[in-house]
């Protein structure tokens, strides 16, 4: 495309040759497995670099998909258009702890977060244990499990807006519900993230990280790519029961099947397309609907042309 090689050289001014990738296959960059190519992928290592990046796309007027580890997403077949800029543990993944404060950049994963926490005898981080998504996603999505949630540990957000300004938000401020934070609607991007821990027992945290980790390995299909839980809980139900009891394990559209493991997961066995997702999304949501009258909606994030 007619922009690619002059945007190319501005993003060699202030980023090393191994930051982006022009036509970039997405299926290599989410736990999916499943997508087209972004027209370029890009890997910042500092806020400053993130806020060059936003004023580089506003300066060509490109649309900007912001990922973290790419684990709650679906690509679509036909790829991204214009910039996706991913915060990986490579480039942005620094995590710090003083005292009862961890400091965590956005790329760092949410499970080696949660294994600095129990080193330093902090709890309230066990939950993570074994979510495969970053500290960024973390927060845009407020992930939880195991009745824990982000919402309980953040004491504030360092993030740069559309417009390449730093901007810092309290813990409060960040409007965070079921699976929903501020970020879904602000544009911006979640740099670094300041969590106040609670002093625990490390024996009693580690005991509980197996006990989650145990329950996890026994229920999930960890085996087969996935973009974690595929739909929100409804209100007084549980997706996975309730796609369970309409007999839909084991459903399939093309290479895209229900978990014979766990209901509430969609998962690739192993040449899924984006759309056979999408088909088997609308087939359960049908069937579930048509057995027990309930709405369910994904969580995982859909994206990309369609």
């Amino acid at each position: 495309m007619f922009w690619e090689e002059s945007f190319g050289m501005q993003l060699e001014k202030f980023l090393r040759a191994e930051q982006f990738i022009f036509h970039a296959p997405m299926s290599e960059h989410t736990t999916f497995k499943i997508g087209g190519a972004a027209d370029v992928l890009i890997f910042p290592s500092s806020a400053e670099e993130v806020a060059k990046i936003f004023k580089l796309v506003d300066l060509f007027d490109l649309p900007c998909v912001i990922l973290g580890n790419g684990s709650n997403v679906l690509v679509r077949d036909k790829g991204i258009r214009g910039v996706v800029v991913k915060f990986t543990e490579k480039f942005f993944g620094d995590i710090r702890c003083e005292g009862q404060r961890l400091t965590a950049c956005a790329g760092a994963k949410l499970q080696d977060v949660s294994t600095v926490a129990a080193e330093n005898s902090l709890t309230g981080l066990e939950f993570a244990c074994g979510i495969p998504g970053s500290i960024g996603g973390a927060i845009f999505m407020n992930a939880g499990a195991y009745d824990g949630e982000m919402k309980n540990v953040i004491a504030s957000v360092k993030a740069v807006n559309r417009n390449g300004e730093l901007i810092e938000f309290s813990g409060a401020s960040l409007q965070l519900g079921y699976r929903r934070s501020i970020f879904q609607e602000n544009g911006c991007a979640i740099c670094e993230v300041e969590m106040i821990m609670q002093r625990g027992n490390i024996d009693d945290i580690k005991n509980k990280i197996a006990d989650f980790t145990a329950r996890r390995e026994s229920k999930q299909p960890l085996d087969l790519p996935s973009a974690g839980s595929t739909f929100k809980r409804p209100k007084g139900h549980f997706a996975g029961t309730l796609i369970d009891k309409t007999g839909l394990k084991g459903l399939r559209v093309g290479g895209a099947m229900v978990s014979k493991k766990h209901a509430g997961f969609v998962v690739n066995t192993g040449n899924a397309t984006a759309q056979d997702v999408l088909n088997l999304i609308e087939e359960v949501k049908r069937r579930v609907y048509e057995f027990h009258g309930v709405t369910l909606s994904p969580e995982v994030r859909i994206i990309g042309e369609e």
